[in-house]
């Protein structure tokens, strides 16, 4: 057997072994929801519409206290209160340290004349938009201008090894051929991911993104070429 054909094994050995042991210590602590194990950098502990708890790996390795959390966060009984309390405890938990994800490739663009002040107007909005949306909830995050994006206007990025949000990234064409409210519009989209990330939901343009979006009157998907017609897709 070749070494990489041994290395990739290796590497599906234990991670069977994990989701079997994630299984079997949540059904022993008393989940009664179907449980499917996944490694997406996007979300720790999620529960469709379904009923089923998508839960990530690296809880394999958490504490009976953590785990206890993910079942009384799973429940569909579960108190709000309660459940707000056991999301922190989940979200506390560095799955990363015991999965750790590939490093996104390196996209650092170089900083063109008037960057610095560009970047700067969109922290503020970023600020003002959190007051008013959100009570000032979300953290502060770090904005990057993008050369790269040809139909995407903006994406959100989460760290690999912490899962807390990174950067948005704004499109400059976007910032160039639109105008500063359309602009605000995108990273109002991209707040309401970073809104999904820092509850552990999952970080998609799903049920929960579709209502927060209705409540802030966004629109719910915010890719299209850039300077065209509004509408199209977007995954940040």
């Amino acid at each position: 057997m070749k070494r990489r054909s041994r290395l990739n094994w290796a590497k599906e050995e234990a991670r069977a072994a994990d989701e079997a042991l994630l299984r079997t210590r949540l059904e022993l602590l008393g989940i009664k929801l179907p449980v499917v194990v996944h490694e997406n950098r996007s979300v720790l502990v999620s529960v469709t519409q379904g009923g089923v708890v998508r839960i990530h790996r690296g809880f394999a390795y958490a504490s009976d206290r953590t785990l206890q959390a993910v079942v009384r966060f799973s429940k569909p009984s579960t108190r709000r209160p309660v459940r707000q309390r056991a999301e922190q405890e989940v979200i506390s938990f560095a799955v990363h340290e015991y999965v750790p994800l590939r490093r996104l490739p390196g996209r650092r663009a170089r900083q063109r004349p008037g960057d610095g002040k560009l970047l700067a107007e969109l922290r503020a909005a970023h600020d003002r938009l959190n007051g008013v949306h959100f009570g000032g909830t979300l953290s502060p995050i770090r904005f990057r201008i993008s050369d790269r994006m040809k139909t995407r206007l903006g994406e959100l990025t989460l760290a690999a090894q912490t899962h807390r949000v990174a950067e948005i990234a704004i499109s400059r064409r976007h910032l160039s051929q639109d105008s500063w409210g359309e602009v605000e519009d995108t990273i109002l989209h991209e707040m309401i991911h970073q809104w999904q990330a820092e509850r552990g939901l999952e970080v998609d343009h799903g049920s929960a993104f579709r209502a927060k979006a209705r409540e802030l009157g966004v629109r719910p998907r915010a890719n299209r070429a850039v300077g065209a017609v509004q509408g199209a897709d977007h995954r940040g």
